[in-house]
């Protein structure tokens, strides 16, 4: 097994990790390793477009239905001759 050495950890956070780990009923060393096999344990989701995310979050409230838009075509880039 490897070993891992964290250094410069915040006092709250590592109060945090002692209480925590107190209410599983293990220690500190125990406890970082089971946050750690749980979150990286699982494979990395793809990321997600806003308006995706924004649509799944309202759809259950009803959606919201927005008119398309007419684009014009994009104009010719200015010419610094």
């Amino acid at each position: 097994m490897a070993s891992i050495t964290i250094r410069n950890l915040d006092e709250p956070l590592k109060a945090r990790l002692r209480v925590q780990a107190a209410v599983h009923g293990r220690s500190m060393e125990e406890e970082a390793r089971d946050i750690l096999r749980a979150n990286l344990n699982t494979e990395p989701t793809s990321p997600v477009a806003l308006g995706t995310a924004l649509n799944a979050l309202f759809k259950p409230l009803g959606g919201l239905d927005l008119p398309d838009v007419t684009r014009e075509p994009m104009r010719e880039p200015p010419s610094f001759d």
